[in-house]
């Protein structure tokens, strides 16, 4: 094992040539007689010689340029930390020519997405980091992408299909799993348990027919036929009608005990529970955004599961720098941790140092 960096003057003098010369080997240019390459490619491998990339890209003029499609956090707060987090990314990360244009498009509006990935693609980009949201809209977008050689790299919404550079974020399927242990050690006499999907098209939204697998399949592979497991797909177009659906879940399900929220909403639920002075329903969500937390603190909601979309963003940005400037081999998968957040350990996970000392 090397104690030291091995430099191109260090190969040089081993072999007895110049370091112009060990530079044409290295890089296959100009003329080098071949028993010379022979010495000197040996003397490499010998010496287990790895170039700095890092000082070299420092040197280097070379801008990458990396276009980020994300919903827009003004129409949902959570985006706001995926958001930072490409931000510090594209600031720790300027030295090597990186730069970030970010398109932003509504959640909530499919052709809102068209739209800004038309946008992606006319700008020709080094790289793709997106979020893809909307599942049927973005499949042409991948061809198109791969098809111009833009390595794109997913985050939030795991699609594997088309092959993409690298997923960060978490196995949503796991998740659900996790979701349902926590209801079941939380409730341990049968019962009605919700899945409530809110604001959200699920057959369009790959990840969270995954995460509601997950949690039918828990009780399933546990025998906990005992156990009803619902869906619920509630509209928050107005707070009138949204709790006019809850009113009805809740007088049609006497022995409802615990809704699992499959998005960062579920603090919706928790001000309508505490509005109608419900009590005895446990409550299980991600994320966590103020709301969230406001309720996890009064203990209407019992856990939240941090999808670290902060650190989602970040990485992403990363890996893309690591496979464009670094020319790194890429893992395909980067899962993040499955946090279960309480009251009692939640000042940690929005603690901001806290939060990048895990990250970098």
């Amino acid at each position: 094992m090397r104690d030291k960096n091995v430099r191109i003057k260090d190969i040089a003098l081993k072999a007895k040539v110049s370091t112009g010369t060990v530079d044409r080997v290295l890089h296959n240019r100009g003329k080098v007689s071949e028993k010379v390459r022979v010495r000197v490619l040996k003397i490499l491998e010998e010496m287990d010689y790895q170039p700095n990339l890092m000082a070299r890209a420092l040197g280097s003029n070379k801008v990458y340029r990396i276009a980020a499609l994300i919903p827009d956090h003004k129409n949902d707060s959570y985006w706001f930390a995926p958001k930072a987090g490409i931000e510090k990314a594209e600031k720790d990360l300027k030295q090597y020519g990186i730069t970030v244009e970010q398109f932003l498009f509504n959640q909530y509006d499919g052709g809102s997405f068209i739209t800004q990935a038309e946008e992606v693609t006319k700008s020709n980009p080094d790289g793709v980091l997106v979020a893809p949201v909307y599942y049927r809209e973005v499949l042409p977008f991948f061809e198109k992408w791969k098809e111009l050689n833009i390595p794109f790299v997913l985050f939030n919404t795991q699609i594997p299909d088309f092959d993409p550079l690298s997923y960060i974020g978490q196995d949503s399927y796991q998740s659900g799993l996790l979701a349902a242990k926590l209801t079941h050690f939380g409730q341990s006499h049968p019962g009605t348990v919700m899945i409530a999907h809110i604001d959200e098209e699920i057959s369009n939204a790959a990840h969270l027919i995954k995460k509601e697998q997950g949690f039918r399949n828990y009780f399933i592979q546990n025998n906990l036929d005992m156990y009803t497991v619902m869906r619920a797909e509630l509209k928050k177009n107005e707070t009138t009608s949204f709790n006019k659906q809850l009113d009805d879940i809740i007088e049609e399900t006497p022995d409802l005990s615990s809704i699992f929220v499959t998005t960062s909403k579920a603090f919706d639920i928790a001000k309508y529970l505490e509005e109608r002075m419900i009590k005895h329903i446990r409550l299980i969500g991600y994320d966590l955004l103020s709301q969230n937390l406001y309720y996890l603190n009064r203990g209407t909601i019992s856990f939240l599961i941090n999808q670290n979309p902060r650190g989602q963003g970040y990485w992403g940005i990363h890996q893309l720098t690591d496979f464009l400037v670094f020319k790194k081999e890429v893992k395909s998968i980067k899962y993040l941790p499955l946090d279960i957040v309480t009251k009692e350990n939640a000042s940690y996970y929005t603690d901001e140092d806290s939060i990048y000392n895990d990250i970098v």
